[in-house]
């Protein structure tokens, strides 16, 4: 899959950095995911507005969610699934954070990416936070959203 299957952009804003994005995206895939396709939308608030109260019952927008495939995904070859972010939601949360638009939008699609792979932060004792922890390390990446909720 190419990094252009792998993210796509609808109603995202201009100043949203879409090639280093599509490489990060590439990066997630190989190193995080194990080399397992996902795809990833960076739309705006309304659609994940739409989408939350379409597949969750919840009218509300998020920053990002994640749909993942049948449980055979986790198998090497197969898609792990979807995940919608709102760019609108990402640079508000950035200003809020003191940190880039770039960031912020890298921070949810890592988190995206976890819940992909099964990881559930809300019943896992940690183990999410953790990963993602370890992961935003090694990538540079400031505060994801687990560590934002539990400081």
């Amino acid at each position: 899959m190419s990094s252009e299957d792998l993210l796509s952009f609808r109603r995202a804003p201009a100043e949203v950095s879409r090639n280093s994005l599509r490489g990060f995206a590439q990066v997630l895939r190989d190193r995080v995911a194990r080399g397992r396709d996902f795809h990833c939308l960076i739309t705006n608030d309304r659609q994940l507005q739409q989408l939350n109260l379409r597949f969750l019952g919840k009218n509300h927008s998020t920053d990002v969610l994640s749909f993942p495939s049948a449980a055979q995904a986790l198998e090497p070859g197969n898609t792990l699934g979807d995940m919608a972010v709102s760019a609108e939601r990402a640079a508000e949360q950035a200003r809020r954070y003191g940190h880039s638009l770039d960031e912020e939008l890298r921070i949810l699609m890592l988190h995206g990416v976890l819940h992909l792979l099964g990881m559930d932060h809300e019943a896992d004792r940690g183990r999410m936070r953790r990963a993602e922890a370890a992961w935003r390390k090694k990538f540079g990446l400031p505060a994801g959203l687990i560590e934002r909720v539990h400081s």
